[in-house]
């Protein structure tokens, strides 16, 4: 029986990944010039833009005469638009730019008259189950998925929403191919057959890819395929939605409840957790603070004033958080341009809050339960009773945001970090810093440091947090900025401990300075404790002077790790893992295959609540964990130096062109910030609430 294939025409685009912004955007203007006309003329039915509004906002910047044709286009329902701003990676961002994404991108496709939207997630890199709660939020009843589906049909149900997995992906680009009508029909024929095996009397075909146009005989093309294919296929031109309605009987007969992380079937390339974790601490960060301005403005009742400026961080924020911005896969110069708008960022978030504050230091809780413990301030005054831990020199903020004064050579001077106690300030309230006076529970030498809730010592050249060992272990890493490239039977160097010294003896913190010496360079790490935290902080500092290599600090917990809940979309979620896995010992040896690996992404952390295995980690933009046996990994650099090795030992095919780039590499200086700490899902937040949830006002 011949069956109807609905073929809709689109182009994925991607503002930066192996060129640069401005490059791909003077592509788009090419691109998108002969779409409108192609719809104008009526030569094409319409055109499906990818899911996101950024590429029109681009398009429409340079080429503003052409706003009226767009609007009209998308009142027809020929050119469909949204409903998110940026095609942005699922699980290196939190629920609040992912809503904030959709926010911005369904307001610029309502405005211009788009009233259909479909959750169109087809090239991130596996799916967060947490998306279909967020997408009905915002009304939207329908996805398309493709990247981490396993032996799936075309349609199912996902998380309780309409699903379709497009089983050959968004990437088809038969008709621009540069060969025979009877050859591309015969390749067509090929994909559709796959297809067909998991649908039912109708087939979705996407017909388009990465940055690419509308061929201009694509009718004639398709006609003469179906005269090829008439005893199998017939190939309409349409859009998505009209797909969806044809099929509402088949979603109902499968189900599945959980994230989309299956490499079986397609490359879900879990190495972008972990390439340019640069990038990803800046991502954190941003925002972090971010999200702080923007409850600083409710709470000050000042949305009026500065809620524009937010958008447009958060514009900026969500276009580096684009899969091949954030993901850390792009060029070396695209990712300058990321760390430009990141500083951009930081620079209007601390602009909101310092000119909304007054001269006096105070402590705001911005979560929903009280808050206590040491904090830190920077002021040019002097505190009294406080503890100073370090200076630097700058402007005063109070005299940086006074409009009627100009800071003048006199005014340059000395900023001092005190640190601080708070104790049960509740939840919105602001409160004046006043020391506490009272007894202190911290302990330190050269070798430990504790205090009545946790306790770190390095015994016989190693260390243990309350008797769990820590190591420093470095692997070789022939990968690339997609993929971990293992090297088989390499157990990986153990760095040793150099030295360690007490480095700040306080009543309210205690720090201790531990050098770890490789096979290549000195690691320095400090680690603080809080008077009566329940955390430690753990900071790494270092100069990395080796290429291809994987850094990890490995937690040696007393059992195999086979649970750990990780934070995604700021819900801990539980993932399962065989500890016994080793990827080294699974390489691929036939071409098309990606390694299965037990490496998963979490956001701001993770925790381990399984028999006797009791640890949390809070982390500052390490956004990749590892589970080996009763290991638990946390990688803190991965160095390597194409955007895609078409040798990588753990994919059998490339993924991305073979592009160098040396800034991948991550020589020079790096950083790395985590907490660690003992508990449970209430212990997680805790220290959640005292790492993300306050400000100096």
């Amino acid at each position: 029986m011949r069956k109807q294939v609905i073929a809709y025409l689109h182009t994925h685009w991607d503002r930066e990944w192996y060129r640069e912004f401005e490059i791909f955007r003077m592509r788009l203007l090419r691109v998108f010039d002969n779409v409108l006309e192609m719809l104008t003329d009526g030569r094409i039915p319409s055109f499906y833009f990818d899911g996101q509004t950024a590429a029109l906002e681009d398009y429409l910047e340079i080429r503003p005469e052409k706003e009226k044709t767009v609007r009209s286009l998308i009142q027809a329902k020929k050119l469909f638009i949204g409903p998110f701003y940026c095609l942005i990676d699922e699980f290196l961002t939190d629920k609040t730019c992912f809503s904030k994404n959709l926010e911005i991108g369904l307001e610029k496709a309502r405005s211009f008259g788009c009233e259909d939207f479909i959750g169109y997630l087809p090239d991130t890199f596996g799916h967060s189950k947490n998306v279909p709660d967020i997408l009905r939020d915002f009304g939207i009843d329908k996805c398309v998925v493709w990247r981490g589906c396993g032996d799936f049909p075309a349609d199912f149900k996902w998380c309780g929403m309409d699903t379709v997995n497009l089983i050959r992906g968004y990437f088809q680009d038969v008709f621009s191919l540069n060969c025979e009508i009877e050859r591309k029909a015969e390749i067509l024929k090929k994909n559709l057959d796959m297809i067909a095996e998991k649908s039912g009397s109708f087939l979705l075909l996407p017909i388009g890819a990465d940055h690419l146009g509308v061929e201009k005989d694509i009718n004639d093309q398709i006609l003469s395929v179906n005269e090829i294919l008439k005893e199998d296929y017939y190939i309409r031109l349409s859009s998505p939605f009209e797909y969806f309605k044809r099929v509402q009987d088949n979603f109902e007969k499968f189900r599945f409840d959980d994230e989309l992380r299956d490499n079986l079937k397609t490359f879900i390339l879990p190495g972008t957790h972990s390439s340019r974790l640069d990038l990803k601490r800046m991502n954190v960060e941003c925002t972090h603070r971010l999200d702080l301005a923007s409850r600083f403005i409710d709470f000050q009742h000042s949305r009026d004033k500065y809620g524009n400026i937010l958008n447009y961080a958060y514009k900026l924020l969500l276009q580096n958080q684009a899969h091949d911005g954030i993901c850390g896969c792009s060029t070396d110069d695209t990712h300058n341009e990321n760390l430009i708008r990141y500083k951009k960022i930081l620079q209007i978030a601390k602009t909101i809050i310092d000119e909304q504050c007054g001269e006096e230091n105070k402590i705001l809780n911005l979560s929903d339960t009280s808050f206590s413990g040491v904090i830190e301030i920077k002021t040019a005054k002097p505190q009294d009773g406080y503890e100073k831990i370090n200076s630097s020199k700058g402007f005063e903020r109070i005299l940086l945001s006074d409009t009627q004064r100009i800071p003048v050579t006199e005014d340059y001077t000395e900023i001092g970090t005190y640190i601080a106690e708070v104790e049960n300030i509740p939840p919105c309230e602001v409160q004046a810093l006043m020391p506490v006076i009272g007894l202190t529970d911290l302990k330190i030498t050269d070798t430990y440091i504790e205090n009545s809730n946790i306790k770190l010592e390095i015994k016989q050249g190693q260390i243990f947090i309350n008797n769990v060992p820590v190591k420093l272990v470095d692997f070789v890493d022939n990968g690339d900025s997609y993929n971990n490239g293992p090297k088989e039977d390499d157990k990986g160097i153990e760095f040793k401990i150099l030295r360690s010294k007490a480095i700040f003896k306080g009543r309210n913190r205690a720090s201790l300075k531990i050098d770890f010496e490789g096979p290549w360079d000195i690691v320095t790490l400090v680690v603080s404790l809080d008077k009566d935290a329940v955390f430690l902080k753990f900071e790494f500092d270092w100069i990395n002077t080796q290429k291809n290599h994987l850094l990890e600090v490995c937690f040696e917990l007393p059992e195999k790790i086979k649970e750990v809940f990780s934070e995604d979309m700021n819900i801990l979620i539980k993932r399962t893992f065989n500890p016994d896995y080793n990827i080294r010992e699974n390489l691929p040896k036939t071409r098309g295959v990606e390694s299965f690996t037990n490496t998963a992404p979490m956001q701001r952390g993770l925790i381990i609540d399984e028999n006797k295995n009791n640890l949390g980690i809070v982390t500052k933009g390490l956004t990749q964990y590892e589970i080996y046996k009763n290991n638990l990994l946390i990688p803190i650099l991965r160095a390597t130096g194409t955007i895609s090795n078409p040798h990588n030992p753990a994919r059998s095919t490339p993924a991305g062109p073979p592009l160098e780039t040396p800034s991948l590499q991550m020589l020079g200086e790096n950083k790395a910030e985590f907490c660690v700490f003992f508990g449970n899902h209430n212990a997680f937040k805790d220290v959640i609430n005292q790492v993300y949830n306050y400000i100096i006002v």
